[in-house]
């Protein structure tokens, strides 16, 4: 019983981690590349909205993706389950090192730019603001790339 409950608190992370991965590859592969094409103040009015709508929406996706990542570890672990709790626990360390990237670069850019899309004040730096923003989204998708990976890793070898 303990080792289907794993398997079906994996999943829900699996997908819930899913989403954020899409949210992170959409901008690596596809916005990162619109913003290029547009001036400064539409690129910090349309990624300013999205941050102010994403940093409303998106933290209870990736709230419940870690917590069920560290249940997952959890009841690998209880289940004695090594092959599945070493793959849940290199899935908590990408969370965790994901969440660091988050928390110290692209959430103070996100308030930044959340701010100026509804002040309508484009700040002088706005350009270096969406490219420092961009430049971590390499490490953000493979972070989640290695979470996903290892969470399919546990299901696998509960």
């Amino acid at each position: 019983m303990l080792v289907v409950t794993g398997q079906i608190i994996a999943a829900v992370a699996v997908l819930a981690n899913a989403v954020v991965y899409g949210t992170d590859v959409c901008g690596a592969v596809i916005m990162r590349s619109v913003y290029r094409k547009l001036d400064d103040a539409t690129v910090t009015t349309s990624a300013g909205w999205g941050h102010y709508y994403g940093d409303k929406r998106m933290p209870v996706i990736g709230v419940s993706g870690v917590v069920t990542a560290v249940l997952t570890l959890l009841i690998a672990l209880v289940a004695g389950q090594i092959g599945a709790a070493v793959a849940a626990g290199i899935t908590v360390a990408a969370l965790l090192t994901w969440l660091a990237f988050y928390v110290r670069v692209a959430k103070p850019i996100n308030t930044q730019q959340t701010a100026a899309a509804q002040s309508g004040i484009i700040p002088p730096n706005a350009r270096a603001l969406q490219d420092k923003w961009d430049s971590i989204l390499k490490y953000r998708v493979t972070l989640q790339f290695i979470a996903i990976a290892g969470l399919c890793a546990a299901l696998i070898l509960f």
